[in-house]
């Protein structure tokens, strides 16, 4: 019997490893909380973990019974944009504020692929704007500024 690697889902896998790994270990620098009072540190220890043994789970899927799936072309455009609109959120989130932040990062996510129209982009941005706004600032009552102080708000 043939085991076919996969190289690639060993090293998607790999890498779900390390970044789980990275949150659970960042995790420990703050208070874990117990079951019924969490801390700040247990999310992210939940989470990490839950993506390390994902990962880990998919490195053992590509050794065991992989699939040799040929790479097509990388969408570098999709890569660029979304890597742009990352940056963006994080220098400006502070300065230009919730809202504006969240709505151009997810005009400029949606416009990274080259099949969606500019008016649906501009609907899908302002749909996720407001579900992110109502999620974090009004649900889990983050404290960041709806309108930062580059708007002069």
């Amino acid at each position: 019997m043939e085991h076919r690697r996969s190289f690639p889902d060993v090293l998607a896998g790999g890498i779900f490893v390390l970044i789980g790994g990275a949150f659970v270990v960042g995790s420990l620098g703050y208070e874990l909380g117990t079951p019924l009072r969490m801390g700040p540190g247990a999310f992210p220890l939940l989470v990490g973990a839950l993506v390390a043994a994902l990962g880990l789970a998919i490195v053992v899927k590509g050794l065991v019974a992989g699939e040799m799936i040929a790479f097509g072309t990388i969408p570098w455009r999709a890569v660029a944009v979304i890597t742009l609109a990352l940056m963006f959120f994080g220098f400006t989130v502070r300065g230009l504020g919730f809202v504006p932040t969240s709505a151009v990062t997810a005009l400029l996510t949606t416009l990274a692929s080259k099949h969606v129209r500019p008016l649906t982009a501009v609907v899908v941005a302002a749909g996720l704007t407001v579900a992110s706004t109502l999620i974090f600032v009004v649900g889990l009552q983050l404290r960041i500024p709806l309108w930062g102080p580059w708007l002069g708000f």
